[in-house]
């Protein structure tokens, strides 16, 4: 089921299908660069949706709607305001064996907003059954309905059927669009219009043609590939798009390329950082970043009583201006497990780590202790993570200690590392209770209040 805006039209329109892991904004905003009329989110869980906060990013001058484990579950700007369509309910095609939960749904969401409501499904075993559903669907009221012409078990290999989208067509008076020509039809722009036809629909949704080259919906046909990533990169990194997210996506585009020397690049790219230098550019990446910490800078400056320093006095806090990047570092030894078993060996407390998160922009500073004096870096950082690295080597390098570089040696290090990642406190991979004292603040600018919608507003 998707919520969509009040002012989209649903006849003759290019369309970007739903696809989990795809439809975040960065490939939004491509597709509708290169002349996707609509285009759909990822599909999203509404219980998940439920739980967020609606947090306006000045920052990135977005709408965010972040989870209570601080991540961002989706995110729109202005650009998409009147074209994006937000996909939700259940996974895959779930409902298709229970309609009457399906016309139950589809009614009180009708009903209960002013935003006109569609549906997607795919086909029934039997065409008698597949007309019987979207009949039933019909009459709940809904705007256009999507059609994927394959059943519940077919796969991508299995062929698309264009009768019974078009018996579908034949059959409402509401829009169709027709979904599920990738694999036998779609090849180009041309062919789109083509499946439209065959299928009588008023519109056609395209799903793994552009996720392999959004250009598809170019009238001149495809631009190059490289060039049509570089722009995907530029477009995930002016967002703040999680790298992971980022490489996904960039893995779909290169599909069969994957082996090649770019490809390998970026498989083993670790950050958003090593994804621009793969592709050539990592002078954008600096450039980028540096404007969106001004702009953050310039935000705070403006409002210095959202800076939310550490919560305590902080006289006496040794700082330094530091960063952690682990491609400088092994994978194995840490700045934080240099530390640890340092304490261990001077016979100290576990270093213990106050991390506080600022409400503007969301990034994260790290205080640690260690035989009662403070370290701090200057830098506010992007994960919990990463701050309290960087605070480790603040306190490592006032200390003169090794901190785990690349070509770094302590014998007594690599000796127990293992024992040291096991007991780490900040591992993801152990379930040591917090120290005493140990915390994480995490403050929003929630701009959504009362039991409004979440989506009211964005």
């Amino acid at each position: 089921m998707t919520v969509n805006n009040l002012s989209l039209c649903y006849h003759n329109k290019l369309i970007l299908a739903p696809m989990v892991r795809v439809g975040t904004l960065p490939m939004r905003l491509l597709a509708l660069d290169y002349g996707a009329d609509i285009v759909y989110c990822e599909e999203l869980v509404d219980l998940k949706m439920l739980q967020c906060k609606r947090v306006v990013n000045e920052a990135l001058s977005t709408v965010d709607f972040v989870a209570p484990d601080d991540r961002v579950v989706f995110r729109t700007c202005e650009r998409e305001q009147s074209k994006v369509v937000f996909q939700m309910g259940g996974m895959g095609a779930a409902l298709l064996s229970d309609p009457d939960k399906i016309e139950k749904i589809l009614s009180t969401l009708v009903k209960g907003t002013r935003r006109p409501v569609t549906c997607k499904i795919r086909i029934l075993p039997s065409l008698e059954d597949t007309l019987s559903l979207v009949k039933r669907i019909e009459r709940t009221g809904i705007a256009a309905i999507a059609v994927h012409g394959r059943k519940r078990e077919e796969r991508p290999q299995h062929p698309v059927s264009c009768e019974a989208i078009k018996a579908i067509a034949e059959t409402l008076s509401i829009p169709v669009i027709a979904n599920g020509g990738s694999h036998d039809h779609i090849q180009g722009y041309l062919d789109i219009e083509d499946f439209r036809r065959a299928t009588a629909a008023s519109s056609v949704m395209v799903a793994r043609a552009a996720m392999w080259n959004p250009s598809i919906f170019l009238k001149e046909g495809p631009r190059p590939l490289e060039e049509v990533m570089q722009k995907y990169i530029r477009y995930a990194v002016q967002y703040d798009n999680h790298y992971t997210n980022t490489k996904y996506c960039l893995c779909q585009m290169l599909r069969e390329q994957l082996e090649s020397p770019q490809g390998r690049l970026l498989h083993a790219a670790q950050s958003s950082q090593e994804i621009c230098e793969a592709f050539g550019l990592g002078a954008f990446y600096e450039e980028t970043t540096r404007e969106l910490d001004a702009r953050r800078a310039k935000l705070l400056a403006r409002s210095p009583e959202e800076a939310e320093e550490p919560a305590e006095d902080t006289s006496g806090i040794i700082k330094m201006a530091i960063k952690f990047d682990r491609r400088a570092y092994s994978p194995q030894i840490t700045p934080k497990m240099c530390l640890l078993e340092w304490c261990r060996r001077e016979k100290l407390a576990q270093p213990v780590y106050e991390t506080v998160q600022r409400p503007l922009d969301r990034l994260f500073c790290s205080v640690v202790t260690v035989a009662e004096q403070k370290y701090q870096s200057t830098l506010w950082d992007k994960s919990k993570k990463l701050a309290e690295q960087a605070a480790a080597i603040v306190c490592l390098r006032s200390q003169g200690l090794p901190e785990g570089r690349l070509g770094e040696e302590s014998p007594s290090l690599h000796k127990r590392k293992r024992e040291a990642l096991d007991q780490d406190p900040g591992d993801p991979r152990t379930q040591e209770p917090a120290m005493p004292g140990e915390l994480c603040k995490k403050p929003f600018v929630a701009l959504a209040s009362g039991q409004e919608s979440p989506l009211e507003g964005w």
